[in-house]
């Protein structure tokens, strides 16, 4: 299995398939390499790209080095940058989103970036993430509860209840509570993203590069209105709306929609 030390000394584990122009996938809260849309996402893009799949620090086949810091993560993708030649496309979907929209913002050498709806909440539509969220979610997990870390989380993203109750019953709930410890990373990585009002101006300036922000027909309003705002934020972006998707975006709808993007 390949793997990239980060800048930290962080072992950061790897997958790579296809041929053509290098293209990174970040995955969003909970995923990784064998667990989540990016495997089969992969694979649909390998005859136009090389793409890589990678374990986020402190989820699957990757080390988990500490203290946490938004900086970490990215020095994390910069070094899987520099293996793929220096410069690549990126793609990332939830959190993973704004974790490839911070990495292009702070000099990271993404030369076109894609996004599906990172969570950000720009408006009163939904209710802002509390303040003490991701000490909560730390709690539950220093206290050894990382199911109650799932539950929360689930609970604060809209998933109703009877599905969380159903999902404790299936193996993947194993495989949730052993990646719960990086909840907290995700909320970090939002920040202040999440508190219900604009993006202040100027907040992706930065970030020159094609962009393209996706959001899915099917999603609520509030994801609606910041995928919006998002795009409105950035420099060169466009905005798409995929029909009858969620949030659970199917690949085979993506797929196409990658591939022009990437190759135009």
């Amino acid at each position: 299995m390949p793997r990239v030390t980060s800048k930290d000394g962080t072992s950061i584990a790897f997958d790579r398939v296809g041929s053509g122009p290098p293209l990174i996938l970040v995955d969003g809260a909970l995923c990784y390499r064998a667990f989540g849309p990016m495997g089969p996402l992969a694979q649909a893009l390998a005859s136009h790209f090389t793409v890589y799949t990678y374990d986020r620090r402190g989820r699957g086949e990757s080390g988990n080095g500490r203290p946490y810091a938004v900086e970490r993560e990215i020095e994390d993708l910069n070094a899987l940058v520099r293996e793929a030649g220096g410069s690549v496309y990126a793609y990332g979907a939830s959190s993973g989103g704004a974790l490839a929209l911070e990495a292009a913002k702070r000099g990271v050498a993404i030369t076109k970036v894609a996004v599906y709806e990172p969570p950000y909440i720009t408006d009163d539509s939904i209710a802002p993430v509390p303040d003490d969220y991701v000490s909560r979610l730390s709690a539950h997990v220093a206290a050894g509860r990382p199911g109650d870390a799932v539950k929360s989380f689930m609970r604060t993203v809209g998933t109703p209840g009877f599905f969380i109750a159903v999902m404790q019953l299936l193996p993947m709930w194993g495989k949730l509570k052993a990646v719960a410890p990086t909840l907290p990373y995700d909320f970090t990585l939002m920040a202040d993203g999440q508190k219900g009002k604009p993006f202040p101006p100027g907040k992706f300036a930065a970030v020159k590069i094609p962009a393209l922000v996706m959001g899915g027909g099917k999603s609520p309003p509030w994801m609606k209105h910041s995928m919006q705002a998002l795009a409105s934020a950035l420099p060169n972006a466009r905005h798409l709306t995929l029909d009858g998707q969620t949030h659970m975006v199917k690949a085979k709808v993506q797929t196409p929609v990658l591939r022009e993007f990437f190759s135009s």
